[in-house]
């Protein structure tokens, strides 16, 4: 393989919550955070996979959470906080010596490229880490959906969903000490069950693309190339039965 050409590599997009960048202070942007999270990205891309990126902007806002505000405005308030995200993760890329570029699917002119598969795949064969701001660019759909989105619109393999607890269970592991992990899943169990680890919009697009889901433990950044060698050490959805 040529140095920068990932034309035939795998692909992976990696989801992550926007909590997870405010580190322990539990909003903004931790500094430390991000610099550990963009290495273990970084570590990742080195196995020779093409990485994307979604995050969450709970960091900054969570529209669901807005009671005096609108659902709709809190979505758009939401959306632009990932914005603000994907900048900060190109930079702290950037500062490791490698490649990093935001496509946004909200129109941002003499700030952000505008989503398109075909500029992701420009950037994503050359090598660079690709991370996707603005969500799907609608209200009323989380960014758990724009991360199968992108995903699927750009070939990948598999999909790491970073979360606060080490995989997927039938209740709430903090609120719960009986809560049973789930080691694999198949799609469709995921929403007969109501598990609450996607929404059911990315489920299904997920199912429909045949798109293996990794459900991990993100606040360890290593566990993003632990989880990519061995997906037990997290929930496994979809995989070899994805009915």
């Amino acid at each position: 393989m040529k140095e920068h050409d990932r034309t035939a590599s795998e692909r992976v997009l990696l989801k992550l919550s926007g909590e997870v960048l405010a580190g322990e202070a539990g909003h903004g942007i931790d500094p430390d955070t991000i610099e550990e999270l963009s290495g273990a990205v970084l570590d990742l891309a080195a196995t020779g996979c093409s990485v994307g990126i979604v995050t969450g902007g709970g960091n900054f806002i969570r529209g669901r959470d807005q009671r005096s505000i609108d659902r709709i405005t809190g979505d758009q308030m939401g959306m632009l906080a990932t914005l603000i995200n994907g900048l900060a993760f190109r930079d702290a890329i950037k500062k490791h010596g490698s490649r990093a570029a935001v496509l946004s699917s909200i129109p941002v002119e003499g700030i952000f490229e505008t989503f398109s598969p075909q500029k992701a795949e420009e950037y994503l064969n050359s090598g660079y880490v690709v991370i996707y701001a603005g969500g799907t660019g609608n209200p009323c759909l989380t960014t758990d959906t724009a991360a199968a989105l992108r995903a699927v619109q750009t070939g990948c393999s598999r999909l790491l969903k970073g979360t606060k607890v080490d995989g997927v269970y039938d209740s709430d592991p903090a609120q719960n000490p009986e809560a049973l992990r789930f080691e694999t899943l198949t799609y469709n169990e995921v929403l007969k069950l109501d598990l609450k680890v996607m929404d059911a919009a990315a489920i299904a697009i997920c199912r429909d693309a045949g798109l293996p889901v990794s459900v991990f433990n993100i606040w360890d950044p290593k566990n993003i190339l632990r989880v990519f060698n061995d997906p037990s050490i997290g929930s496994l959805i979809g995989g070899m039965n994805n009915d």
